[in-house]
């Protein structure tokens, strides 16, 4: 039977409509009619909102932003725990150690809590499953910073002389990779707000381009310090020089999972 509240013209002008218009038109409708609204005992208002944030969604994108500001500044503590490490200065390393595992809890709390509170509204302006991908990313970075500064106190680490200024020239490279992508994460809510059109777009390419700029970097600094170090490998203990090169690849692996996030709003531009 049909509903007495939705009148026949609705169902006329409903092919010529899209879906949006046509929730919008019912829920209209069901807000003029007052007889109905006070038998099921609902405020007008509280009703439209409830209802349109069930079907649209609140928007996503600041929870996002907060995760990744909280990852660049857990990546970023590297550098101080490697200038710290060249110095022989334990006690500062460990103590950088400690912020670095906190801030990478705090990422790692606001993770879960997104998983579990992400919208799942009907018309969120960007696919779930995307933005669940992207978070994924972003969190792989504070976990890296984490298992490296582990491993510089667990066993005690110092590079080199040579190595070890090459090792932190590569650290810092790899931080400004991490803001980059920061920056590119930022620019998310205009995206939203202009549909994924316009000079947003092209500003967000600009940053993505300029992102791969830095990634490629400490690229090139990561072959140096690898020379650097299989220089002077035969002197050290070989446990230890095992661990560096791991350190080495780690550092690299943020930088490559830094572009991996901006490379993930790439592909919600291009959807």
């Amino acid at each position: 039977m049909r509903n007495s509240f939705i009148s026949p013209g609705i169902h006329v002008w409903a092919f010529f409509c899209d879906v949006e218009t046509i929730v919008l038109a019912i829920l209209v409708r069901l807000m003029q009619n007052a007889d109905i609204l006070s038998k099921l005992n609902i405020n007008k208002n509280m009703a439209s909102k409830n209802y349109i944030t069930g079907l649209f969604g609140t928007s996503p994108v600041a929870p996002i932003q907060e995760h990744m500001a909280l990852v660049d500044e857990c990546v970023s503590k590297l550098v101080d725990l490697f200038e710290f490490m060249s110095k022989g200065d334990t006690e500062s390393v460990e103590k950088v150690y400690h912020q670095i595992a906190e801030l990478e809890q705090d990422a790692d709390d606001k993770k879960h809590f997104l998983r579990e509170h992400l919208p799942t509204g009907l018309f969120m302006p960007i696919a779930r499953q995307d933005l669940l991908d992207a978070l994924r990313v972003q969190d792989l970075l504070a976990n890296r910073a984490r298992d490296i500064a582990g491993i510089v106190v667990g066993r005690q680490l110092k590079f080199p002389e040579q190595a070890s200024k090459r090792a932190i020239e590569l650290v810092r490279a790899t931080v400004e990779t991490c803001h980059q992508a920061l920056k590119v994460v930022n620019e998310l809510d205009e995206l939203v707000e202009t549909g994924f059109r316009g000079h947003a777009v092209h500003v967000v390419e600009d940053m993505l381009t300029e992102l791969d700029n830095l990634e490629s970097a400490t690229d090139r600094i990561q072959v140096d310090l690898r020379a650097d170090l299989f220089a002077v490998e035969k002197e050290l203990y070989a446990v230890d020089v095992m661990f560096m090169y791991r350190i080495i690849e780690s550092i690299a692996d943020i930088a490559d999972d830094a572009e991996r996030v901006g490379r993930r709003f790439q592909l919600m531009l291009a959807k």
